[in-house]
């Protein structure tokens, strides 16, 4: 049960962090771009953090994309 719960949370994660891996832009140049820390974009991207909706939001943007919410 708690998998399937967490499941769109790591969808959002591997998503956002292959856009910026094929951006060859860097945890710190995202960081620096969304006025966070470095530690931060790395917690988030090994799923040791448990982001806000704006903090998405700004990953998203610093990205050029756009977050989707769906609820079905």
């Amino acid at each position: 049960m708690e998998e399937k719960i967490l499941m769109p949370r790591h969808e959002v994660v591997r998503q956002l962090r292959q856009a910026r891996k094929e951006q060859h832009m860097t945890q710190e140049i995202l960081a620096e771009r969304i006025g966070t820390r470095k530690s931060n974009i790395s917690r988030f991207e090994s799923g040791k953090y448990n982001p806000s909706l704006d903090f998405l939001v700004k990953v998203a943007d610093a990205l050029g994309k756009q977050l989707q919410i769906q609820v079905k």
